[in-house]
Formats: C-alpha cells, structure tokens, sequence
C-alpha cells in the first residue's frame, strides 16, 4: 500500500510549482486527483497556509450550482448551502476562520490576511453586468466579487488536478468581453466561450507553470496575465472560441 503524502512533501510540490510567501491564490480543485494524503483535505489547506505565511490569501469557490438561478437563489443561504464544486471547497468553507461571499450562485470563500475584507460586499451593484446577476444579489462578476479583486490584485490561479473546463475565470473574459459589446451595441447576446480550446491556447503560450503535486497534475499562473490575454485573444479572433 502506497504511503499518504505528508505535510513536507507537499510542502517541497507547492514551492516548486512556484507558490510564493505572501501569494494571493485561487484554487480549482479535484482533492480525489491528490490521491491518500495524510491528514486528508486539512493537510491541504493548512499546508497551502503555510506556504504563503501569515499575509498570504487563499480563495476557493463556494458556488452553488444548483440546475437553475431560481433554484440557487432559493436554496441559499451564507452560512449554511454548501459549496458543489468539490470536497476540498466544502471543507474549506466549513473552516473555523473561513469568509464567504454573499452570493446565491458564485460565493467564494476565503482565509488569511483580510480575508473577511476581499469577501465582503459581493452584494454591491458597482461594475461589469453578467448573465447571472439575480435581484437582489449584487453583480456576480462586479468591482467588489472576490473574483474580480483577485484579477485586480494580481492573484494566481492554482489549477489542482483538474483541467480548463473547471475555469471560471474564463466567465470573467466571458463577461468583459460582453460589457465591451455592449458599450456599442445595447442588444449585444452574451457569447460563451469554449474553455478547453482557449486552455489549449493558454497552454501553447507557455506563460504558466506546471508540475505535480501529489499525483495531481498542476499549473499555476497570474490571473490577470491569464484574462487579459484570452480576452485579447477573442477580441482579435473570436471565431474559434465561440461555444
């Protein structure tokens, strides 16, 4: 029987893949890819703690994707609906010390320096429109959603053994993209943008960093680097990513 990854190892697996003290990360996760960890998904999360010390930000989603909006909103609640993507959210939204965003569909959750601050005010009406803005929650991907500051701040993305059709960053691009269409053309649709080909062109850029951890396949890079560069990307040549 194969021995659980330990604390050190993953310690040695997140340094090398490029996590850095004082990171703000952002984290798609599939805690089934790491494979037997010692100490299950606390380790994780108290491992990803320490390596970014004590002025380091982790942000996981929290979303609640229930079939449809009406069914979000009507099954919502802060403190108690949990998260659907993934053990390792749920875990870390249940965390003694974790902040969650109010917001019926796409909460996330967070620990570490200012972590209630980053969360708050999802409820805001301030900034991009999207498509799952939902009186009276405020904009999904407005100025004040966790996504959009960790864009803003120039957080990282930490893809844990799951692939680009788990990215929602993609629906921040989504959404600019939009609101760009939009300042032209009032009756401007709503494009989805298929992740997995702008992935592969993400990839093929080679602006990001790959490893293992665990038995878990990895890349991590800048968030902002990332939008701004497959919405550049689309504006230019929107063809091949149109879903």
């Amino acid at each position: 029987m194969k021995t659980p990854y330990s604390h050190e190892k993953l310690i040695t697996d997140f340094l090398q893949l490029g996590i850095e003290k004082d990171d703000t990360l952002f984290i798609h996760s599939s805690f089934k890819s790491l494979g037997q960890v010692e100490g299950g998904a606390e380790t994780v999360i108290t491992t990803l703690e320490y390596v970014i010390g004590k002025d380091g930000l982790i942000l996981m989603p929290s979303f609640n994707l229930r079939p449809t909006l009406e069914e979000r909103a009507q099954s919502w609640n802060v403190d108690t609906t949990p998260s659907t993507v993934g053990w390792l959210t749920e875990y870390f939204r249940q965390m003694p010390g974790t902040y969650r965003s109010d917001n019926y569909s796409h909460s996330v959750a967070a620990r570490g320096k200012s972590a209630e601050e980053f969360v708050a005010d999802h409820l805001s009406t301030e900034g991009y429109q999207s498509r799952w803005d939902y009186s009276p929650w405020g904009k999904t991907y407005g100025t004040h959603s966790p996504m959009f500051r960790a864009y803003k701040a120039n957080g990282k993305l930490l893809m844990l053994g799951v692939d680009y059709q788990t990215s929602t960053y993609i629906h921040l691009v989504e959404v600019i993209y939009w609101n760009k269409r939009l300042a032209n053309d009032q009756n401007a649709d709503f494009i989805s943008l298929n992740r997995p080909v702008l992935g592969a062109f993400w990839d093929s850029l080679g602006n990001l960093s790959k490893g293992m951890v665990s038995n878990s396949e990895c890349r991590l890079f800048h968030i902002k680097t990332y939008v701004d560069t497959l919405l550049n990307e689309v504006e230019k040549n929107p063809k091949p990513y149109i879903h």
